[in-house]
């Protein structure tokens, strides 16, 4: 089997390898990183080559470890709906967090699950879960319904 997946979580890793002992796991854990195999992008969170090769949607999907989406902000911009650039990339998820890797920093937006696990204009974009221009705008508004928009929705 070819593995694909560059990201992993401590757990990720113990269901790869089929590791149940805590101590060699994280010795395997240890070796693997002081080989160069894998590199340490933070406690308990692992990729396989050099953090600056990972995507930063992708690495922000995989640290939040739970079910979320990119939307509002990144994809305004990106979309040219706003004009000034997110300081952050901006998810939309199940809890509220705030985390930098790589000098990158990312803010997940919580939204009621019955809200939140509705897939309409959510869809896989190169590996991470990506509303399109139509959910990102009402994501912004949901959230704060008085933003203004810089440019119309097309």
């Amino acid at each position: 089997m070819h593995q694909t997946r560059k990201l992993f979580h401590t757990q990720d890793l113990a269901l790869l390898w089929q590791v149940k002992d805590k101590n060699l796991l994280y010795t395997t854990i240890k070796r693997y990183v002081q080989k160069g195999i894998l590199t340490r992008i933070h406690k308990g969170f692992y990729c396989v080559g050099k953090i600056a090769d990972q995507d930063k949607y992708v690495l922000g999907a995989v640290y939040y470890h739970d079910y979320c989406y990119l939307s509002m902000e990144t994809v305004l911009a990106r979309e040219g709906v706003i004009n000034r650039q997110p300081q952050a990339i901006t998810l939309v998820g199940y809890r509220p967090a705030r985390f930098k890797i790589n000098n990158q920093e990312y803010l997940v937006r919580q939204m009621k699950p019955e809200r939140l696990f509705q897939t309409e204009g959510v869809s896989l974009i190169n590996g991470v879960l990506t509303a399109n221009l139509k959910r990102a705008a009402a994501d912004m508004k949901y959230f704060n319904p008085s933003f203004y928009f810089d440019r119309r929705l097309k």
